[in-house]
């Protein structure tokens, strides 16, 4: 089985992030989204994987290089336009050949065992009546915003729509699928939306019209589209809340670290206290200042007289003299200071590079 990864997409709704960036090498506790994704499929054996790359491809090849650092080999396959999901199925097609394989959204992050999917796939497929493709669904309180499939009473697919403005059922597609090679027919054979995009939700449906078998399964655990900011800082929060403490910098004795914390090899901790869950990259200092629960601070970053709480800091950026930072994200090489310090929190979206001087 292979894996077809899409990192192709332009994150518009993360921007000012976005404009320097690959949304999906945003991290979420010190780690790249996109990471998440290929470590769950070398997890479940999967080692060939195909990325999608647009605009960003450059920092999408720069980072994952050839794959070999994942235990994995990456074959890149350029998409000009984002014209939809069953297209990168289309212009994969040599890539993938005839086998099965799972396609991946490379923004999109979920408490689901891949391993344990995927192999409910293999064994289907052995069976007497052979899926050619198996979806993940989920209830949603806005199935507006997904595509949506609908159910018999035997829990079979019989119908999909993509972002209905009235949704037949709350059931949202996730963004993990598993196909056998009649999908390359499918993706042939339907039209664009009227979103001008090839859908895959129409992709499968032209497989449920031609007799083939859809198998489901529902997720019982979380899953987060990263595209936004509240999405993005939740995923932080339920990934720390995760981690197993580790301290491989250095603390003084005026500092008080206290639940799941990380911090990583030449970090420094002074005079401060760290609450987690909370995660230090390596070679940061935090200095008389306070990291609240839910924070990821990046590799390279500074942070002095300042308080921090339900945040993610990216690489090589500064945070001082800031009474209270909170719900915000901070692009890397950014520096983020008050000159006059007053008891008022602040909330930002920071961009790469950026200079931000509060007053």
């Amino acid at each position: 089985m292979k894996a077809l990864i899409l990192a192709g997409g332009a994150g518009t709704r993360l921007r000012p992030i976005t404009h320097t960036r690959a949304k999906q090498l945003v991290p979420v506790a010190n780690t790249p989204i996109l990471h998440y994704g290929i470590h769950s499929m070398v997890a479940a054996g999967i080692t060939e994987l195909g990325v999608i790359v647009g605009d960003t491809r450059e920092e999408v090849m720069a980072d994952l290089g050839d794959g070999s650092r994942f235990g994995a080999s990456v074959t890149y396959i350029p998409q000009d336009e984002p014209l939809g999901l069953a297209h990168c199925v289309l212009i994969a097609r040599d890539f993938l050949g005839d086998d099965d394989f799972v396609m991946y959204l490379g923004d999109n992050l979920l408490e689901q065992d891949l391993e344990a999917f995927v192999g409910a796939f293999a064994a289907a497929r052995d069976g007497e009546h052979p899926p050619s493709a198996q979806i993940l669904l989920k209830p949603v309180s806005d199935p507006q915003r997904f595509g949506i499939a609908s159910l018999d009473d035997d829990g079979h697919v019989v119908h999909l729509v993509e972002k209905p403005t009235e949704p037949p059922s709350n059931l949202a597609l996730v963004g993990v699928y598993l196909f056998d090679s009649e999908i390359h027919e499918a993706v042939a054979a339907i039209a664009p939306s009227e979103r001008g995009e090839l859908e895959i939700t129409d992709a499968i449906q032209w497989l449920i019209d031609q007799g083939r078998r859809v198998r489901t399964e529902i997720l019982t655990g979380w899953w987060i589209d990263t595209g936004k900011l509240t999405p993005l800082l939740e995923a932080n929060r339920l990934i720390l809340e995760t981690i197993e403490p580790r301290i491989d910098g250095t603390v003084d004795d005026e500092s008080f670290i206290d639940g799941r914390v990380v911090i990583e090899a030449g970090a420094e901790v002074i005079n401060s206290t760290i609450r987690g869950p909370v995660a230090i990259g390596a070679n940061t200092q935090v200095v008389d200042s306070f990291i609240g629960p839910f924070s990821a601070i990046g590799a390279d970053c500074e942070v002095r007289h300042s308080e921090i709480e339900h945040s993610v800091v990216m690489e090589r950026s500064q945070v001082i003299d800031i009474p209270r930072l909170e719900d915000s994200l901070i692009g890397s090489d950014a520096v983020v200071s008050r000159s006059k310090r007053k008891p008022r929190a602040v909330r930002l979206m920071v961009g790469d590079h950026c200079q931000i001087d509060i007053e």
